[in-house]
């Protein structure tokens, strides 16, 4: 069978990609892997050369494999590509583990550190440092019981985390409401109503048919006049895949999460940590679980007293109780009557087309780039974007993916990931693709893609990843672009971008009406801008109330307790908390980041980096947002380095000194600028 998935082409060929496809590539590749690694290890005496280059690019050529499976499977998803990534992922666990626990390849590591460590530059001592320690977090140290209990756990965590995701998948796709009364779309904007009626019309039925897609969600909570439209959409989004809510018990994530912890909890205890967080941690920028817990509880008493006082602001607003599903609706009409300003009425404002070429000529600013498009590339849906990047000189830097519209079978949300990762070996050299992912309304039949500017906020800071993924200069896969970047770190490029899409000079190039091509009046970017710190306590309350449920349920698990999941986030809500929820919500059950994703006892990451980016970003605000000497300093310092240097490290080169809260603070007003932090 000719497989697409082992040639060796510049692009994964998508097209060309079945499901029947992968299981074969995959253990292919994964069989010569272990056959090649049986001789590096071998090699006598080991030297950087010998053994850590050619596994660098083993790492790279099984990453390269891998990539487009796991990236149809969230964009494209199918039954036979699920089968086929489940079947895959035993084998690519088991690979992983035998990797960090083989001791002939860690004898080898130190017998190079020993003899060649003192000779090598900072990068390579680098990645001999991150592979050691990787070795210690698998166990290669422990008794072979030990290790194959371990590995035998850090499977199972694999298949039931795929689970989680699977579920959510599910039972998103298979909620819809159908609407028969106009009445009940009022407040709704006119492109979803047109892409409802469309949906219903496609189903031989009267009237709209709205999903349970991000969007749609968002546009109906937000916007729609009737409560009873906006409490149907927030029950049903948040109990997706739970015991409550309208597919009740259909897919249940409570066990799958319990498994999860119970799980990472054992992998933890076997590697002699006293929980997962203190697990986690080795690899973070916080160093302990009461640095994370202070820094949250700091945050949480600034921002509280801001949070109180903005809702009952907004219930005086209201003039009644509120609600869960009422909350984002009449903040919104807030909003408007203070600033005169609403999401939907920016959207024309905000065509795809613009906000591209405005984002775009912020990175040509600040970083001697050039971004072109690029057609005929290899695609997966007709959707799909294909970019360029060039140095100033017109030399080749990097690509990148953009797939920027909500459709049924792609997982919801936004990312950025990896396509192909950056190398310089004697191998060969390949430069760095980057998917970036939206899930934005689609364009009509006589308009572009409209965003709000929740949307462009989004972009921006997919765009910040995709940076640090593309403009890396590190050799060595395992450090380059976000590999080896501590996770509470690694969203420092992404906030940092965000910075932008408020800024006077950059709102005046992404902004113009898609029909006249007017750019926002300057007195609507000032009333824009406003809005930045409009509500921040409430939104600032709501992330730390994700943060410390996620890091409490991590460092205090108790197995003869369990998860203790609803009792810990009704604990955490009572602490935190502002505005009041439902007995029957289930959103840790939809809580993708930290059941399926890579922020396990890392949700706090965002406001840690936040920190970071805030306090990056004023340095700019000294000098000037587009001044290029910052900007420089900027992509040499953090930007360009991936893991190769401690990030603190990296931070303090580029500020001069360790970050500070209070830029982020300020930046909400949620603290004066220079005031001390509490």
């Amino acid at each position: 069978m000719d497989n697409p998935l082992l040639c060796d082409e510049p692009l994964p060929p998508f097209a060309r990609i079945r499901p029947e496809h992968i299981e074969p590539a995959i253990s292919a590749v994964l069989a010569d892997a272990r056959a090649r690694i049986g001789e590096i290890a071998s090699c006598d005496p080991p030297t950087f050369a010998t053994v850590i280059e050619p596994l660098e690019e083993l790492q790279h050529r099984l990453a390269r494999r891998w990539s487009p499976v796991s990236h149809l499977n969230a964009v494209l998803n199918s039954q036979a590509l699920r089968n086929a990534y489940n079947a895959c992922l035993p084998l690519l666990s088991a690979y992983q583990t035998d990797l960090a626990q083989n001791e002939p390849l860690y004898r080898a590591y130190r017998a190079i550190e020993r003899s060649e460590g003192a000779t090598l530059d900072p990068v390579r001592r680098r990645v001999i440092g991150n592979a050691l320690q990787d070795f210690t977090l698998a166990g290669v140290g422990l008794p072979s019981g030990d290790k194959q209990r371990f590995k035998a756990v850090m499977l199972e965590l694999t298949q039931l985390q795929s689970k989680f995701e699977e579920n959510v998948l599910d039972a998103t796709n298979a909620w819809s409401c159908h609407v028969a009364d106009a009445g009940q779309l009022r407040g709704l904007n006119e492109m979803l109503i047109e892409q409802a009626r469309r949906r219903a019309h496609e189903q031989r039925l009267e009237g709209w048919m709205l999903t349970l897609d991000q969007p749609t969600y968002v546009a109906v909570v937000t916007d729609a006049e009737s409560g009873e439209l906006r409490r149907r959409f927030y029950e049903a989004w948040s109990t997706r895949a739970s015991d409550q809510g309208p597919q009740a018990g259909r897919w249940d994530n409570a066990p799958v999460m319990e498994r999860i912890l119970r799980k990472r909890h054992e992998a933890a205890r076997i590697l002699g940590f006293g929980n997962f967080a203190e697990y986690a941690l080795v690899k973070r920028m916080a160093r302990s679980g009461e640095e994370v817990m202070t820094f949250l509880e700091e945050l949480a008493r600034a921002s509280r007293p801001a949070a109180v006082r903005e809702f009952d602001e907004l219930r005086a607003f209201a003039g009644r109780e509120l609600s869960a599903w009422d909350v984002p609706f009449y903040t919104e009409r807030l909003q408007q009557q203070r600033y005169a300003i609403s999401q939907e009425e920016l959207r024309p404002y905000f065509p795809l087309p613009r906000v591209l070429s405005g984002l775009f000529e912020v990175a040509e600013r600040l970083f001697g780039v050039r971004i072109r498009e690029r057609s005929g590339a290899p695609i997966w849906h007709p959707d799909v974007r294909f970019f360029d990047i060039e140095s100033a000189a017109g030399e080749p830097v990097g690509s990148f993916y953009l797939d920027a519209y909500a459709r049924a079978h792609k997982r919801s949300g936004a990312w950025m990931d990896e396509c192909v990762g950056r190398k310089h070996l004697a191998s060969g050299d390949a430069r760095p693709v980057a998917y970036l992912v939206l899930n934005v309304l689609p364009p009509g039949e006589d308009r572009p893609a409209l965003l709000t500017h929740d949307d462009v906020l989004t972009l921006f800071h997919e765009f910040g990843h995709g940076l640090h993924h593309l403009l890396t200069q590190v050799d060595y896969p395992s450090l380059a672009g976000i590999n080896g970047v501590p996770w509470d770190a690694v969203e420092l490029p992404s906030q940092f971008m965000e910075n932008y899409a408020w800024h006077p000079q950059v709102l005046g190039r992404i902004s113009g009406h898609f029909r006249s091509g007017e750019p926002l009046a300057a007195d609507v970017q000032r009333r824009l801008r406003a809005t930045r710190s409009f509500h921040a306590g409430l939104q600032m309350v709501r992330q730390l109330e994700f943060a410390l449920f996620d890091f409490r349920l991590h460092a205090e698990y108790d197995p003869e307790r369990g998860g203790r999941v609803l009792p810990l986030l009704q604990e955490v809500r009572r602490h935190v908390a502002v505005v009041p929820v439902p007995d029957w919500n289930r959103f840790p059950m939809s809580f993708g980041h930290v059941f399926a994703g890579g922020y396990a006892a890392g949700y706090y990451s965002y406001k840690w980096a936040e920190v970071l980016a805030a306090d990056a970003f004023s340095a700019f605000e000294e000098h000037g947002v587009f001044d290029r000497t910052t900007a420089r300093r900027y992509l040499e310092a953090i930007l360009s380095r991936g893991g190769s240097r401690d990030a603190m490290e990296a931070f303090v080169d580029f500020r001069g000194r360790p970050p500070r809260v209070q830029a982020l603070l300020a930046q909400h007003g949620i603290l004066a600028p220079g005031d001390p932090a509490t």
